[in-house]
């Protein structure tokens, strides 16, 4: 037989998040660390209107954008946040998550070879997406005494004439990093003076610990120019909803619509409907998440200190990302031999680029009191590291 397999996919490596996470699942009185997936149930009243919808028997298809009510809510929600309003009837798109965004987001704007910036370490998606979609990736290496921020200079000297569209994963997943608005004000003046576009990927914009959230549509010119990505899966812990939104320019909304309107037609009915409730009355669930999770991370930062493990101190989302290069182990041997013979999963910092090489990502997205089991289990591991490259 000849090879019927698409040379494309062939040529993607799986996560590498997955990977450690199907090992931790079979193991007995193991820790998992690794998965970004709250550990907090769906808000109540959240699921009673799912159930509610559900008894009502709306289990139809909405429109391919998405319920209108909903849509109404998300422009509703940007315009209180960000102060900047989107047509609900052509701007915004609901999507199975934000990962749907990402990838129609990328079909609609890429032809062959045209180029994405990719910030990294990032999230593993958005790569093998822009590459799918016939993308050339260009990688920024982010720095840690940059904090994991982009710079304008970075972003200045990865830029060349075939640079269509940047990807800006903040806060960011897997670093815990945040672009404050100064910073996002300096990098506006790179993309609007080299015309290109943005893809700003804001599904941890709730879950920020130093001040308020600014997404960079708020810049001055730069509306125009972004495709602002969002969901319900970390704010609400509404992560097997499958629900997520674009907003953006209608002309862009316009042919992604018609890829989802082809690949999945709609977003989960039901989802929609709890979806519409968390919006209206999910703010006080949000920040009660968003304070425990605050609290879990000054945690870490505390244990990690303690231990004398080094690691800069992230605002966004729920991840940290300490420095693991004093052991002289990739971080997948260090991720590997931890989970053998700790238990403990936790996901090597090279899932989410190269220049994730030497660090570890560890989420708090479960309770304190495994955390806390979690870091006796790493203590006791790097000390007996350190003993024996002593010995």
């Amino acid at each position: 037989m000849r090879e019927f397999l698409s040379d494309k996919v062939q040529n993607i490596k799986p996560s590498g998040i997955r990977k450690f996470f199907d090992i931790v699942s079979e193991m007995k009185d193991a820790i998992s660390l690794g998965v970004g997936e709250p550990d907090f149930e769906t808000p109540w009243h959240i699921r009673d209107e799912g159930i509610y919808a559900f008894e009502k028997g709306r289990t139809f298809y909405t429109s391919n954008s998405g319920l209108m009510p909903l849509r109404e809510e998300i422009a509703n929600y940007i315009e209180r946040t960000q102060r900047i309003k989107y047509n609900p009837s052509n701007e915004i798109l609901v999507t199975v998550g934000g990962s749907e965004a990402i990838d129609i987001g990328l079909r609609a704007l890429l032809n062959n070879g045209d180029e994405v910036i990719i910030p990294q370490p990032s999230y593993v998606s958005y790569a093998p997406c822009s590459y799918l979609a016939g993308g050339k990736n260009v990688i920024i290496n982010l720095k840690s005494e940059n904090e994991f921020r982009l710079t304008a200079e970075e972003l200045e000297n990865a830029i060349t004439d075939k640079t269509k569209v940047l990807i800006l994963p903040y806060p960011n997943n897997p670093t815990g990093a945040i672009m404050e608005r100064k910073n996002l004000e300096e990098i506006a003046q790179v993309i609007k003076k080299h015309d290109i576009f943005v893809i700003s990927d804001e599904i941890y914009s709730e879950l920020t610990y130093k001040g308020k959230h600014t997404s960079i549509v708020s810049i001055d010119g730069m509306r125009e120019r972004t495709l602002l990505i969002n969901g319900f899966s970390k704010s609400y812990a509404m992560t097997g909803w499958r629900l997520g939104y674009c907003c953006g320019p209608d002309w862009l909304i316009k042919q992604m619509t018609k890829i989802h309107q082809y690949a999945i037609m709609c977003a989960p009915t039901i989802s929609q409907y709890a979806a519409v409730e968390a919006l209206k009355n999910g703010d006080e669930d949000v920040k009660m998440m968003r304070e425990s999770y605050n609290q879990r991370r000054r945690f870490l930062m505390d244990a990690f200190k303690k231990m004398g493990l080094d690691c800069f101190e992230p605002y966004g989302a729920f991840y940290v990302f300490p420095c693991i290069k004093e052991f002289g182990m990739t971080s997948e041997e260090f991720a590997t031999k931890f989970l053998q013979e700790e238990k403990v999963a936790a996901v090597p910092g090279t899932a989410f680029g190269d220049s994730g090489e030497g660090y570890l990502r560890i989420s708090y997205a479960y309770s304190l009191e495994k955390l806390k089991i979690a870091m006796e289990r790493l203590e006791k591991f790097v000390n007996r590291l350190r003993n024996n490259k002593l010995s």
